[in-house]
């Protein structure tokens, strides 16, 4: 068979859309074309699976090779389509059987030795994935943050050699179990600030309610030192919001197990820009107010910040959400968060 086909995701926003990797082998002159709308990231795995089948003494198909990923319109970035094109050739060349791709769906980027790398979004495709009713098959470090999606099917791996032995039978993947149970609440400890009785009442009820709170006085006087305790007088994550922080996390590419349902505590500086706060970049990406999501978001020194970047916080303060639009791109992020903002008199 010459012709494989594999599915993966592609992220955009929040959204991990389904991409159908295609792998056509055909005489001719030996060539590797990438279509399908790739970024500079994806061109360059031409290399990267090139080096990596033959470092594991697969054989690379002299032939006119031509990848597609479709949806053209839809652009594809960062290596995460490595491991895809690679087992598409594979089983394209006939080295590793094709009945079972459509089991599963794939994202890794590959080391020269062969060896899966992590990718970032593990926690938002295999959402997706499961809705679909596939498995997941995905780097090793990713394994921990995609198992916490429930009935999620994870298969880590930590090379591309485990991957095609498990396609071909000889070696299955152990499915990965999930870690939701483990909780942490690993917050400073608001009795550790002593006096300052009125501003703990204030930071209580909106603690309660969901406002947000500005702080004025002296500096000194432990503004900053209350605010970074306030996430732990907050009401304990729920599983939906929970998932939903790490995802943003995820997408970020700083996501950590070890904070897993504790709310965030972000605080960026007074030099930031509005990009850094509402996100953006060509391929967009969260910024601080998402990064925030379900968490804390902390203005120290609000009269320092740039009266436009204080202005870009109107709309998901109101609306709970934000949509970043570059050239021909969207992409929308959840910001629901709680403002706290300190300044001196």
């Amino acid at each position: 068979m010459s012709l494989a086909v594999l599915y993966s995701r592609a992220l955009s926003g929040m959204d991990a859309a389904l991409v159908t990797v295609e792998v056509h082998l055909a005489n001719g002159l030996p060539s590797f074309t990438i279509v399908g709308l790739p970024e500079t990231e994806v061109k360059e795995s031409k290399d990267r699976v090139r080096a990596a089948l033959l470092t594991c003494r697969f054989e690379f198909p002299s032939r006119r090779i031509t990848v597609n990923l479709a949806p053209a319109d839809l652009p594809k970035e960062s290596g995460r389509f490595d491991l895809p094109i690679a087992l598409g050739i594979l089983a394209a060349s006939g080295q590793i059987p094709s009945t079972r791709l459509g089991e599963y769906e794939f994202a890794g980027e590959l080391a020269l030795t062969g060896e899966l790398r992590p990718v970032r979004g593990a926690l938002a495709m295999t959402y997706h994935a499961t809705s679909n009713g596939r498995g997941f098959i995905l780097p090793e470090t990713n394994a921990v943050e995609a198992a916490l999606v429930e009935d999620a099917a994870v298969y880590p791996a930590r090379s591309i050699l485990e991957v095609a032995a498990h396609l071909s039978g000889h070696a299955p993947l152990a499915r990965q179990t999930s870690s939701a149970q483990m909780e942490r609440q690993d917050y400073p400890d608001m009795r550790e600030v002593k006096g300052q009785g009125q501003a703990k009442r204030a930071l209580e009820i909106a603690a309660a309610g969901g406002h947000s709170v500005l702080m004025s006085g002296p500096p000194g006087t432990g503004k900053s030192m209350l605010a970074q305790r306030f996430p732990g007088i907050l009401p304990a994550m729920t599983q939906t919001e929970a998932l939903e922080s790490a995802a943003m996390q995820s997408l970020g590419g700083m996501f950590d197990i070890s904070r897993w349902k504790i709310r965030p505590f972000r605080a960026p500086h007074h030099t930031a820009s509005a990009v850094a706060l509402v996100g953006g970049g060509s391929n967009p990406r969260p910024g601080e107010i998402s990064m925030a999501m379900h968490g804390v978001l902390f203005l120290d020194e609000l009269p320092e910040f740039e009266r436009q970047v204080l202005e870009v916080l109107r709309e998901p303060l109101e609306s709970g959400r934000i949509a970043i639009s570059r050239a021909a791109r969207r992409a929308d992020f959840r910001a629901q968060f709680q403002l706290l903002a300190a300044m001196n008199p």
